[in-house]
């Protein structure tokens, strides 16, 4: 797995929301803040 270091910019990703709709990175481009949640237990 790739490390991202302190201070630079996260890699663009996307991943599937709840409804299966793509959802990337850069559809929030500009936003101050993003969380990112990974659930690994929710199937």
């Amino acid at each position: 797995m790739a490390r991202v270091e302190v201070n630079t910019n996260a890699p663009e990703f996307a991943l599937e929301d709840l409804n299966g709709k793509n959802v990337s990175l850069s559809d929030y481009s500009g936003r101050k803040n993003v969380l990112v949640v990974f659930n690994r237990g929710f199937l």
